[in-house]
C-alpha cells in the first residue's frame, strides 16, 4: 500500500511548490519537524520520520512544553521526507493554501519501542525531541479515530513558557510568517494574522515611521 497516495491525491504538483510524493527507504535519520501553517486556520504540523515517510499530526494550538497542558493533535496523511525542508507559500485555491514556516526541527529518539509504525497503530508513542526549540520527552496518545493528545513529560526541559509566542520565527531563515508571504508572493495580511500580536504591531509602527 502506498502511504503517500492520499498526499498525492490532494495536491496538483504543477501548481504547488510542495515536494512530489516519494517514499525513501534506507536507515531512518529519525528527524522531526514542526511546521507553522497559516492556511484557513493557523495550526502547527508535527512530523516524525519513520518507514520512509513523515508521520504527521496537525496541532491547532502548537506544542506546549508545559506538562499540565494537553494539546489536541489530529492525525493527517503521511508526507514525503523532503517536506521536512519545505518553507514557503502554497497558492490560494490549492489544498492547504497559505504560508508555511519551518518553526522547529531536529532529531528524536523513541522511548517505548523501535517500531514507530506499530506504536502509532497501538495508539501510544513516546519520543525524546532534540530540536532547537523543543527538547525532552513527549507522549502521543490516541483518544479516537484521528484524535490524539500530545503531552510534555515532566523533565528538566518542562516549562510554562509559551514557545509559540516567545519563539515565533523560522529556524531555517529567521523569518516570520508575514515575511515569508511578502518575499514569496503570498497573502501578507493573512499570514501576519498568524504572527504574535507584538510582531504585527511592530511592523505597523515601522510602516508609519
Amino acid at each position: 500500500m502506498n502511504s503517500l497516495r492520499t498526499y498525492e491525491q490532494k495536491r496538483r504538483f504543477d501548481q504547488t511548490p510542495e515536494p512530489k510524493p516519494e517514499k525513501k527507504h534506507g536507515e531512518s535519520r529519525r528527524r522531526f519537524v514542526v511546521q507553522k501553517h497559516r492556511a484557513r486556520n493557523l495550526h502547527y504540523d508535527f512530523r516524525l520520520e519513520a518507514d520512509g515517510v513523515l508521520k504527521s499530526w496537525a496541532v491547532p494550538k502548537g506544542l506546549s512544553p508545559n506538562p499540565k497542558v494537553k494539546r489536541l493533535a489530529m492525525a493527517v496523511e503521511d508526507h514525503p521526507l523532503d517536506y521536512a525542508d519545505f518553507e514557503g507559500v502554497i497558492p490560494e485555491g490549492q489544498y492547504g493554501g497559505g504560508t508555511v514556516m519551518v518553526w522547529d526541527r531536529g532529531t528524536y529518539e523513541p522511548e517505548n519501542g523501535e517500531q514507530i509504525g506499530a506504536l502509532i497503530k497501538k495508539g501510544e508513542l513516546k519520543v525524546k525531541l532534540k530540536g532547537k526549540k523543543l527538547k525532552g520527552s513527549w507522549v502521543l496518545v490516541r483518544t479516537g479515530d484521528r484524535n490524539w493528545l500530545l503531552i510534555k513529560h515532566r523533565d528538566r526541559h518542562a516549562s510554562e513558557d509559551e514557545l509559540t509566542e516567545t519563539s515565533p520565527r523560522s529556524v531555517l531563515t529567521q523569518r516570520t510568517l508575514a515575511e515569508i508571504a511578502s518575499q514569496e508572493g503570498g497573502n501578507v495580511e493573512k499570514a501576519a494574522s498568524g504572527d504574535p500580536r507584538s510582531l504585527s504591531r511592530r511592523k505597523k509602527a515601522m510602516r508609519r515611521s
